[in-house]
């Protein structure tokens, strides 16, 4: 019998499951917890109101299989065109994507999160997928970077204030995880208000960064596409950062 190769992973890897170490370090007390994860798609769902609704993940991971059998070309790592007819989830894709010129698949971590996110009515929401987050708080927060083995790993974090949220903080890399990239980059962290224009920006910059050359080609990139607030880039000992974020000391 033929194996049927998941679609989610065209974008991320071939690894099923790979231990999201960095979750240790996100702080979540007096507030829910829990880990669903299904096939190739692995959610941290942090809120003030318990999630029981696993069957909407399902329902998302459903629609974009059924859309891809429909037109593979979805699976491209191209900009495809619109198309009035889709789901709205691969409507928002497709645009996000157009937008970046990466292809659709290289925003679906970034949309399971959002959408989940904006379902949810807790106060207190984050949803982490692969390192891509979506964001709603009370509370200003510290979202530390997790850059593998630089210097910078853990150690720089973006405070982001409450009143900015809800918002999307997604990362690709070159050297860490199971993304996709063609660059080298240990992280590139993008935040935009729409969670999947900031994933399939940072796909595109982390394939633009190859070397620490390449910070300025980067940020440059990422400033042009409208909607896209901050972002920042790690590569070895170097780091370069564009828009209103604040860079913060994760220890303090």
């Amino acid at each position: 019998m033929p194996v049927q190769r998941d679609p989610f992973k065209t974008q991320h890897g071939d690894e099923m499951y790979q231990e999201r170490v960095y979750r240790e370090q996100i702080k979540s007390e007096n507030l829910y917890r829990k880990v669903l994860v299904e096939k190739e798609t692995d959610l941290l769902i942090v809120s003030s109101k318990p999630f029981d609704d696993d069957q909407m993940v399902h329902g998302y991971r459903h629609v974009i299989e059924s859309y891809i059998k429909r037109r593979p070309e979805f699976l491209g790592l191209v900009p495809i065109s619109n198309d009035e007819f889709a789901p709205e989830i691969i409507k928002h894709m497709i645009e996000a994507s157009r937008s970046a010129g990466v292809g659709p698949m290289a925003t679906v971590a970034g949309a399971i999160s959002h959408y989940v996110g904006e379902y949810l009515t807790s106060s207190e929401i984050m949803i982490e997928n692969g390192g891509d987050i979506y964001l709603k708080s009370e509370k200003d927060k510290v979202i530390s970077i997790y850059a593998g083995e630089s210097p910078f790993s853990n150690q720089v974090g973006i405070k982001i204030k409450s009143e900015d949220t809800p918002i999307g903080i997604c990362t690709s890399a070159g050297k860490v995880g199971h993304s996709l990239s063609y660059g080298n980059a240990d992280a590139v962290v993008v935040i935009s208000e729409d969670t999947l224009l900031a994933d399939a920006t940072a796909t595109a910059i982390g394939n633009i960064v190859k070397t620490t050359e390449d910070i300025r080609e980067g940020l440059e990139f990422g400033k042009s596409i409208l909607g896209i607030l901050g972002i920042v880039i790690i590569i070895d000992d170097e780091l370069g950062a564009w828009g209103d974020i604040e860079l913060v000391s994760v220890d303090e």
